[in-house]
């Protein structure tokens, strides 16, 4: 026989369609649950006891006796052996009301209706969004109206390019940080063909504000270069780096800073660091770079050949520099043990690379900084690459 806690767990699942059918006005009750556990002959004989303790709690919290909640309803039972009995047989909640005041949400429930006619009143556009997002109007702590603000700007101002701290909106300066899941589910609903990638998270770089973004230090190893007036050696945000028009005909890009700042005069050749390492992603929207010679340098290891593939899945053309056999083999003495690479095979990779990233896999010292190759090596391999 069921009993009031597993009526109650069925009827927790009725919350949120009753939500739903309200944004869609839509009748949700009377409601019932019929499985409720079949009496047998055997339960009236064998454990009456048990079955009548069964069914007196199912009556203590129901309509019947308190006058609200779930209603238990009986139909006339005969059994051979012990003649007709009168036994609950469905579970009925006749009214909202009756079905708040069980589940215990009738906060909650006031909260939904208070929530929802502020939105409704002040975005009508958003009945879908609630629709399939009911359970945030459920919410006490939220301040809808200022959220109903914030979106209310970004639809008129689908691309602000301000920093979040200008944005002329009357509330405090953490209230989108601290809301951030909420207004970017209403936002990719109101503004969806504004959102920078919908694949960031971070809701500054989504919805095209400004940001504190990453910085790309850039050297010109030819001094016939201009790009910054006079200077060399200059570190830009990166989004003006993407705007950038040098005559350079190579890009050379390295993973470590040390040996970015060392690299000698090379013809027509501008230097790149982006960060070192993975965050040469950094460098994925750089139309520009596809029109140059470039090359990257990087450690002679398994996530060196990787971050390598990663370059050339955004620029084909890329040229790899000092990340071979023959430089391995030179500087082998000064080869560590490095951490392992999951990757089986980066396809990105040419026979000569896959060959010794397929060699490092196998041996124990698989890993040439590029700090233990000398200046010497590096300005002449460099001659001969570039004269």
């Amino acid at each position: 026989m069921i009993n009031p806690v597993e009526i109650k767990k069925q009827a927790l699942r009725w919350w949120k369609p009753l939500l739903q059918s309200r944004i869609l006005e839509e009748p949700f009750f009377p409601k019932s649950i019929d499985r409720i556990g079949k009496v047998k002959s055997g339960h009236i004989t064998a454990r009456f006891e048990v079955l009548q303790g069964e069914i007196e709690e199912l009556y203590r919290y129901s309509k019947n006796q308190t006058g609200k909640g779930y209603l238990v309803q009986t139909t006339g039972r005969n059994f051979r052996r012990t003649g007709s009995h009168e036994l609950p047989d469905t579970i009925f909640f006749e009214t909202i009301d009756d079905y708040i005041y069980f589940i215990g949400y009738k906060k909650e429930w006031s909260i939904f209706l208070e929530n929802y006619s502020t939105i409704i009143n002040s975005a009508p556009r958003l009945k879908d969004w609630a629709l399939n997002n009911c359970l945030w109007l459920t919410e006490r702590n939220i301040k809808w109206n200022d959220i109903i603000k914030v979106c209310q700007y970004f639809i008129q101002n689908p691309r602000p390019d301000i920093y979040l701290r200008q944005l002329p909106i009357e509330i405090h300066t953490k209230f989108i940080e601290e809301n951030n899941a909420l207004i970017q589910s209403l936002l990719d609903f109101l503004i969806p063909d504004h959102i920078r990638s919908i694949t960031q998270k971070r809701f500054v770089e989504r919805y095209f504000l400004k940001y504190d973004e990453p910085l790309v230090r850039i050297r010109m190893l030819d001094t016939d270069l201009t790009c910054f007036g006079n200077f060399s050696d200059i570190s830009i945000p990166l989004s003006d780096f993407e705007k950038l028009d040098i005559l350079a005909k190579n890009v050379l890009i390295t993973e470590n800073k040390m040996n970015f700042l060392t690299l000698p005069a090379v013809p027509s050749t501008v230097a790149v660091w982006s960060g070192g390492g993975f965050n040469v992603s950094y460098l994925k929207n750089v139309h520009w770079l596809t029109e140059k010679h470039i090359f990257y340098w990087g450690d002679i290891d398994e996530h060196g050949f990787q971050i390598l593939h990663q370059l050339r899945s955004y620029y084909l053309n890329t040229q790899s520099i000092m990340m071979d056999c023959k430089t391995f083999e030179y500087f082998s003495e000064f080869a560590v043990t490095g951490s392992r690479n999951k990757s089986e095979r980066l396809s990105l990779l040419n026979n000569e690379e896959h060959n010794l990233f397929e060699k490092l896999k196998q041996i124990d010292n698989n890993r040439l900084e590029q700090e233990k190759i000398s200046q010497r090596y590096v300005e002449e391999y460099l001659k001969s690459l570039l004269p």
